[in-house]
């Protein structure tokens, strides 16, 4: 936890060195809708990694403390050793994490995403639950649990960089290491980069097992989900496929498929389920990104709107030691309600437009009661002025619906003309 804080200054700068870059080249990279959400789902990681990541830590210990062979020493070669192999039992867990359910429905929230840029890396599910299971051979190896977390956070931070469109083919790299062509690959939803490409720092695992493909010139990657998630919701978006595995354990008959569909192969549907409630995925030709027309006001008071829960992120992240327990789970409810509220907005919710008035009433409010001074009055100064620009922001909202219901009735009215 204490390097990925320490590298989300770097973050902040490179991903603002790329929308430079999209801007000035007009690649058209970065829609603030899908970037907003991609750092909400981060955000909510991060504020979840607070209350679970304690479990596998714990588990990882008392395999160490009880089974480890041997307690290996701090010395470079060590670290080095621990690094690979780390990427390697890494590999393993990505790679079942695409071939099972259960593994699938914590990760797909990393591949909703529809655009491909650095924020796209941030995107981290909730809910990974599984994941620490992979690197107990490590544990009963002998390394040290200091330097797995820290290997563990490197192999992260490695993973940043390479979610960019903006890096072309680097080389002798593409060969060892895991670089922005091949990552491009794995995030594709095109037939043959399907469960390709699955290393985190080194590539050479995909090699060994027969799952790398190269970015081909014949087939541009197109990003996103076969089922696409349609919304701005983070909260829906770690929840969405565990939604769906609960039906269809639910609705199935027999009892040996209410079991499978949690472990079998991702995909894999009981046949009564699938006839009962199909799912139709349109031909990849037709492929649309999700994105609501939004009034420029509107989208600016979302962006602020993402700062003030950035800032106050940050916030709880610095200071966490300090705060009481309450204050706490206010700073948690506060980051969790403006994201998902954020969300809808930005789907072009008009309800959640209206609600953001008395949410920016009640908030500093909340704040102010609470006890948490030097923030609160900080917070409630953002909010006064989030709350002018909800004013332009509403005026805007409802010009471009009335603009929409006329264009809408001028199509039904006019004659349409078939030519041949």
């Amino acid at each position: 936890m204490t390097v990925i804080l320490f590298a989300i200054p770097l973050f902040v700068l490179l991903i603002a060195i790329e929308i430079f870059v999209d801007k000035r080249k007009k690649t058209g990279h970065y829609r603030a809708n899908d970037a907003i959400t991609s750092i909400s789902m981060g955000v909510l990681s991060r504020i979840m990694a607070l209350g679970h990541q304690l479990i596998p830590l714990t588990f990882y210990v008392l395999v160490f403390n009880t089974f480890a062979f041997i307690e290996l020493s701090y010395s470079p070669w060590v670290w080095i050793a621990a690094f690979i192999l780390y990427d390697f039992f890494y590999y393993w867990n990505h790679r079942m994490g695409h071939e099972m359910s259960i593994l699938w429905a914590a990760h797909v929230v990393h591949h909703s995403s529809e655009d491909y840029n650095l924020t796209t890396a941030l995107r981290q599910t909730s809910g990974a639950i599984f994941s620490w299971v992979f690197y107990l051979p490590l544990a009963l190896i002998g390394f040290p649990p200091e330097m797995i977390i820290t290997v563990g956070a490197l192999n992260l931070i490695y993973q940043f960089w390479v979610h960019t469109q903006h890096i072309d083919k680097l080389g002798w790299m593409e060969k060892w290491f895991v670089t922005p062509s091949n990552h491009r690959v794995h995030h594709a939803q095109n037939r043959v980069y399907i469960d390709k490409n699955y290393g985190g720092v080194f590539i050479i695992w995909d090699r060994l097992f027969n799952t790398f493909i190269p970015e081909l010139e014949s087939d541009k990657p197109i990003f996103g989900i076969r089922g696409a998630l349609k919304s701005f919701n983070p909260l829906w978006a770690n929840a969405q496929l565990y939604s769906q595995l609960v039906k269809d354990s639910f609705y199935t008959s027999r009892w040996q498929d209410k079991l499978r569909v949690w472990f079998g192969r991702t995909g894999w549907r009981p046949d009564d389920v699938a006839e009962r409630f199909p799912h139709e995925k349109a031909p990849l030709s037709s492929f649309k990104k999700f994105n609501p027309a939004l009034a420029a006001p509107v989208t600016y008071y979302s962006v602020v709107q993402h700062v003030i829960v950035l800032s106050i992120t940050v916030y709880l992240l610095l200071f966490i030691e300090a705060l009481s327990g309450a204050h706490q789970l206010i700073l948690v409810v506060t980051i969790v309600a403006m994201s998902i509220q954020n969300g809808f907005v930005l789907a072009g919710s008009k309800l959640a437009l209206a609600l953001e008035g008395p949410r920016l009433l009640i908030f500093p409010l909340m704040w102010l009661g609470s006890g948490i001074v030097f923030p609160a009055a900080i917070f409630s100064g953002a909010c006064l002025i989030s709350m002018i620009m909800l004013v332009r922001a509403v005026r805007s909202s409802v010009t471009l619906s009335n603009m929409s219901n006329s264009v809408s009735s001028e199509d039904t009215d006019t004659p349409v003309s078939i030519s041949s």
